[in-house]
């Protein structure tokens, strides 16, 4: 497996009036777990279904209604944790976090606080090509969702939506690594690309499948490395938090927005509280949800209707034998195997479904041509349409069809922009379209020396002028490949007038 070699980037830095100032950010990333059932019923979790139809009883907080854990869902979260090169916790265990609301029947939340399911672990977060930075993953715990609440549909009342109680989620959890905004979009970013490599979250923000809460603090430079040395968290400033982030977009505003606003506070003698907030995107600020003093006293404590959660070291190396490639791997194998950039293969293992396409079209061919032409190609093409891959028009079999006729010479990649406009609309076979259609290339040199012979004939004085400045030749080129219809082969078009022009 090659090794690609990284250089962390720089934090991001920020004017202040009296300071230079370094932002230190951790995430909560919240993901639904993958699963056609709850966490502790057998409900289903079908997005967009009725609402109140994807409750069962103990979901509703029936009395004498005991929950069940799902051992898939357990499942997906060691999954996540090995494909985040985490520990898996053989034993870990369940307690009730206990407040209320109305879209939780039960008063509490199931979650793990004391013993979570997965330990430490890693992330690479790339931001261009040779440099990312590794983010430390503290731990990834179980935990129910809440319900809905609803309250735009009546100016005097609320509604609540249980559809989405008692659905399983993972909390994972950073350390503070990560060091300005485009950093944490990129986090979350590649947090994405993993879960949805591994299968065990769709990754869908908008529907509030993968949401973040992000934990923003500013410090004076060097400080940071302070607390790296000694873990001491004093170095650092005072963190608020910034909940229910799920826009790319809106996670670097907010940061950016936050962290003015801290240093404002602070340059100007204040002391920075630390709070809850929310982002208003349409005022582009951050205001207090719930101060610390005000936050909930959740009474944590082990959930009595669950015994503690063990499995078997051999269960976990069952699942970590039937990972997939993951995105890393995937990316250093393109560069090493088909010699792509480090770029054009980060570009397509974004998505499990475009690496999937680019290998079965590569397959055998030349990987940098292919790669091209996918990347250049096709996805701006599709994205022009506001199509993906998987309703791509071309398959990877007539795409490669397409390479294999440029690679043998039989098509100019003039002639192949022309042929792949044909497949995309029309269909067919790549090879058969050329024959049909006389799209072959030229390259029989007698058929382009007669043509060329024919252009310096008609042309004298331009014949004079590219002796006298070569660069001029390439006039000759353009009116053979004219006469041709775009036929003819460039290389050798190139080489004649080149011998003919004595150049």
């Amino acid at each position: 497996m090659l090794d690609l070699t990284y250089e962390p980037p720089k934090p991001k830095v920020i004017a202040g009036a009296k300071h230079d100032w370094e932002l230190v950010i951790g995430m909560e990333v919240h993901a639904q777990v993958a699963s056609n059932a709850k966490l502790f019923s057998g409900a289903s979790t079908q997005f967009g279904a009725e609402p109140n139809s994807n409750v069962a009883f103990v979901d509703a907080a029936m009395p004498g209604m005991l929950p069940v854990i799902n051992e898939f869902c357990v499942e997906q979260a060691v999954r996540t944790g090995l494909g985040l090169k985490a520990v898996i916790n053989l034993k870990s265990a369940f307690d009730r976090k206990n407040y209320f609301y109305p879209d939780l029947p039960q008063g509490y939340q199931i979650s793990q606080l004391y013993e979570p399911i997965v330990g430490e672990g890693e992330i690479l977060v790339d931001m261009e090509p040779g440099i990312a930075r590794k983010v430390r993953i503290e731990r990834i715990h179980m935990e129910q969702d809440a319900g809905k609440s609803i309250h735009d549909m009546d100016p005097a009342m609320s509604f609540v939506d249980l559809n989405r109680t008692g659905v399983c989620l993972m909390e994972i959890v950073s350390r503070p690594d990560i060091r300005g905004p485009e950093e944490a979009a990129a986090y979350v970013a590649k947090m994405r690309q993993i879960l949805r490599y591994l299968g065990t979250c769709d990754g869908n923000m908008q529907n509030g499948n993968l949401r973040a809460d992000v934990n923003v603090s500013v410090c004076l430079p060097g400080a940071y490395e302070k607390y790296q040395e000694t873990q001491d968290f004093s170095h650092l400033g005072t963190r608020c938090e910034i909940k229910n982030m799920n826009s790319m977009r809106f996670i670097q505003a907010a940061i950016e927005y936050e962290a003015r606003r801290q240093i404002a506070i602070i340059e100007g003698g204040g002391k920075v509280d630390q709070e809850t907030r929310l982002y208003d995107p349409d005022k582009n600020e951050t205001r207090s949800m719930r101060s610390k003093e005000e936050a909930h006293d959740y009474r944590y404590f082990p959930d009595p209707d669950l015994l503690p959660l063990e499995i078997e070291q051999a269960w976990v190396d069952e699942i970590a034998a039937s990972l997939p490639e993951l995105p890393d791997e995937k990316k250093a194998r393109f560069v090493g195997e088909f010699g792509l950039s480090e770029y054009d293969a980060g570009v397509l293992t974004a998505e499990v479904a475009n690496a999937a396409y680019f290998e079965e079209a590569a397959a055998g061919r030349d990987g940098k041509l292919v790669a091209n032409w996918v990347i250049n190609e096709l996805f701006g093409r599709l994205k022009k349409e506001d199509h993906d891959i998987t309703t791509s028009p071309v398959s990877p079999a007539q795409l490669g069809g397409i390479v294999d006729l440029i690679s043998s010479d039989a098509i100019s990649g003039k002639i192949a922009k022309d042929l792949f406009e044909i497949v995309y609309t029309e269909g067919g076979d790549p090879a058969e379209i050329v024959e049909a259609r006389g799209m072959k290339q030229v390259t029989d040199t007698g058929a382009i020396e007669a043509a060329v012979d024919q252009i310096i004939a008609d042309n004298p004085a331009q014949v004079e002028k590219a002796k006298a400045n070569p660069k001029l030749a390439g006039w000759f080129v353009g009116q053979v490949m004219k006469a041709t219809g775009g036929k003819a082969n460039p290389k050798a078009v190139n080489q004649i007038v080149s011998a003919k022009l004595g150049l």
